[in-house]
């Protein structure tokens, strides 16, 4: 009997059984429940609808001269660029990508590469890492842990479809930028219930608060200046469990014996070292999953392989602790 409570404790404080690697979370990946392990049987598809009407509003941003359509704002071959003096002039493979398959960097990215929690930040990244990571999706080296996360496949096929000088273009103009503060960490015990649009998580209007648990939401600042307007200037709040930005502290800069300072290679303010990432101020659903993905043997390659024994050996929780304190830190 004891022994068993032991175990139970044991999970219940987020360290995995010997020889049973931990399940991805699914929040990391833009889901609220995890993968059934048989999937369902599909329903018989119903009769299709009538179209709707397009929306043939023009919107506009405070600060923005600009007015777009909604399909002219998620047009995946030209995308709204709401604020041109933001960054510098986009490539055509950025601005406008290459139909059918290569999609617009700055549709998902956008211009300015702040990127959202359900992709991933790539302004600031070394162009070689950049490049490299593009051929990781091309040779299918970078997979997700979590075989529903959709952009995972949208990414190698992108990268399928590109030359290595559109990689090139794509990684010289994104690399020229600098990060900036993106993501507002808040220690809770409770969230806004929450519903998830394309891996993104968003507030529920008028819903409840539910516990947190075990578990990092992140949801935008302003709903509908980012769902509907995709407004790059408008960041995102990660609300993590309490005290795990402090938990994460002592595994980032100690290692406790489990790791090695992560500073040791992305420097010690955590904004990279030569073609190592910079991780201080990224999402941290994003830094959660990258890790998992690795930790599966997912994503591999060079520098993968290298992170592997890194984090080989934490649980759930400590990956998430270290995320929130990353997350934390300034860009």
């Amino acid at each position: 009997m004891r022994k068993t409570t032991g175990l139970i404790l044991n999970l219940i404080a987020g360290t995995a059984l010997a020889g049973a690697p931990e399940a991805p979370p699914p929040w990391a990946y833009g889901f609220k429940d995890a993968a059934p392990a048989v999937p369902a049987v599909p329903a018989p598809a119903p009769a299709p609808a009538a179209a709707p009407a397009p929306d043939a509003k023009l919107y506009t941003l405070p600060g923005s001269t600009a007015q777009f359509t909604r399909a002219q704002i998620g047009d995946r071959f030209g995308p709204a660029d709401w604020f041109p003096g933001d960054h510098p002039v986009m490539p055509q493979i950025v601005a406008k990508g290459k139909q059918p398959d290569v999609w617009a960097c700055a549709l998902c990215h956008y211009p300015n590469g702040q990127g959202r929690p359900e992709n991933a930040p790539i302004v600031g990244l070394p162009l070689n890492y950049f490049i490299a990571q593009m051929h990781a999706f091309r040779d299918g080296t970078r997979k997700s842990a979590d075989s529903r996360k959709a952009n995972t496949t949208v990414m190698a096929n992108i990268a399928k479809g590109m030359t290595d000088s559109e990689i090139r273009q794509a990684a010289e103009y994104y690399s020229s930028m600098k990060a900036r503060p993106w993501i507002k960490v808040v220690e809770t015990k409770t969230v806004p219930e929450t519903t998830t649009s394309v891996g993104l998580f968003l507030p529920i209007a008028g819903g409840k608060q539910e516990p947190l648990g075990p578990r990092i939401i992140e949801v935008p600042e302003d709903v509908e200046a980012v769902e509907i307007l995709r407004n790059p200037r408008v960041g995102f709040v990660a609300y993590v469990p309490q005290g795990y930005i402090n938990r994460g502290a002592v595994l980032v800069t100690t290692g406790r014996g489990k790791t090695q300072p992560c500073g040791t290679c992305h420097g010690k303010d955590l904004r990279g070292m030569d073609d190592v990432p910079a991780i201080a101020g990224r999402s941290p659903s994003y830094l959660m999953r990258q890790m998992v993905d690795m930790r599966s043997g997912t994503r591999t390659g060079p520098g993968a392989d290298l992170m592997k024994p890194v984090i080989g050996q934490m649980t759930n929780t400590e990956l998430m602790a270290v995320a929130a304190y990353v997350a934390s830190r300034t860009p």
